[in-house]
């Protein structure tokens, strides 16, 4: 069975996608984002997944999307900020090269604007914002084998240190 390279795993603005890429890039492997994966499978963006369909139906996609690309994919994953409030997702993240991308809340606001495009944090960007760090973290935490601090850093900088964290375990 093929597994990842890594995973990414963080909260919105954590830069799970562009830190990913760049991690990919340096050790010469493919990138995945597992929200273009929902996105493919429904037919639409995952703004308008919700609106039509709702949370629970996004979260049951998103748990088959992660599960089909921990068994297919080989290169950097990058999952979506809540896809590890799932049970099932974290269990399948155990023994998996995991890299929590921590971000605090300044940060994190500066890196995603107001929520476009982001569900979750079209009202109230920053209490809701604050509220899925702290009720989130103890789940990145839980999957992690690898915790890097975003904060205050720029994209290749978080990428040099993923990538030289994943080296002597991958």
């Amino acid at each position: 069975m093929t597994s990842p390279t890594c995973v990414i795993v963080g909260p919105p603005g954590a830069g799970k996608s562009t830190v990913g890429a760049l991690v990919a890039a340096r050790l010469g492997v493919a990138f995945r984002d597992a929200d273009d994966d929902i996105e493919a499978a429904a037919g639409k963006p995952i703004p308008d997944i919700f609106v039509d369909d709702g949370e629970p139906a996004f979260r049951t996609l998103e748990r088959a999307a992660v599960a089909r690309a921990l068994e297919s994919f080989d290169g950097v994953l990058a999952l979506g900020g809540g896809a590890i409030l799932a049970e099932e997702t974290r269990q399948r993240l155990v023994g998996q090269t995991v890299v929590y991308l921590s971000v605090e809340l300044p940060d994190a606001l500066s890196r995603i604007g107001l929520g476009a495009g982001r569900p979750l944090l079209t009202v109230n960007p920053r209490a809701t914002l604050k509220f899925l760090l702290d009720q989130r973290r103890p789940l990145y935490q839980e999957v992690a084998t690898i915790t890097v601090v975003t904060d205050g850093r720029k994209p290749e900088e978080i990428a040099d240190e993923v990538a030289a964290a994943i080296k002597p375990i991958g």
